[in-house]
């Protein structure tokens, strides 16, 4: 059987070469093409996924490969899903909060994610989950430390400075500060490690941003949710956004911000 944990450091330290190679904004940010998922590919985003597709080429046994660039293609029930790079802005301009995100899953759909595999090459910590084994940072179960029961933090991702304006409003009194840290896959990482209180994305979320750190959350025993494409587990593990997500400690917590953002 693939050692995918093995499989994910080896990638992770073929991206940071490949980011190596590319030192400066300006090595970065040339748009080389467009991604499956309908946005543009920048270099850093097209180098990262090379490295990584590369990586899995070498496994020896069937997969489906579901990634941000080039989109699905394969025909193994085992599915492969990457963001090579989540927070592609940070990294083009040297912010140091982008991470790798790689989910394995047994079949077609987010109820089949069994290892997920987040890497921030921001701090260097090395998030994991596996389905019924809990969640970790580098290396260690992550426990004690959850969301509070009140929104301290609220994570919004996945900003327009127009979308923030539209919803900020909406979360007046229920959340009592907002993060826009720019990565979706680490800010719910942050949830599970009980670092901020909810996250969500004010536009459409692809499983290549969350399939891997959705089940860091779900592990901890948080609530995650796609609001305008129920239900969470059957979400299609593919490059198409087709709702919001919202997760936070508790589904209750949820329902309140789904609610305040619909409204």
């Amino acid at each position: 059987m693939t050692d995918w944990l093995a499989l994910c450091r080896d990638a992770t330290s073929d991206v940071r070469a490949a980011l190596a190679d590319l030192p400066s904004r300006a090595h970065r940010e040339p748009v080389v093409g467009a991604g499956k998922g309908g946005d543009e590919t920048v270099a850093v985003d097209a180098a990262a996924e090379r490295v990584v597709l590369a990586r899995l080429e070498a496994v020896d046994e069937e997969i489906t490969i579901v990634s941000e660039e080039v989109g699905t293609f394969g025909a193994g029930r085992t599915h492969v899903v990457i963001d090579p790079i989540d927070g592609s802005l940070n990294a083009k301009r040297g912010i140091p909060f982008f991470a790798l995100s790689i989910a394995v899953a047994s079949g077609p759909a987010m109820g089949d994610v069994e290892f997920g595999y987040v890497h921030d090459f921001g701090t260097g910590e090395e998030w994991t989950a596996t389905r019924g084994e809990g969640a970790r940072l580098n290396g260690d179960l992550l426990g004690g430390d959850a969301p509070k029961d009140r929104i301290e933090i609220l994570s919004f991702e996945a900003t327009l400075t127009s979308s923030v304006a539209e919803k900020a409003a909406a979360v007046v009194g229920i959340a009592h500060r907002l993060r826009i840290m720019g990565s979706l896959a680490l800010s719910l990482c942050h949830l599970a490690a009980g670092r901020v209180d909810a996250v969500c994305s004010l536009k459409p979320a692809r499983s290549v941003d969350i399939a891997a750190a959705q089940l860091l959350v779900r592990e901890r025993g948080f609530a995650i949710d796609l609001p305008e494409a129920p239900p969470f587990e059957a979400a299609p593990l593919d490059v198409e956004g087709r709702s919001r997500v919202v997760a936070a400690g508790t589904p209750e917590l949820c329902q309140l911000l789904t609610a305040a953002l619909s409204a």
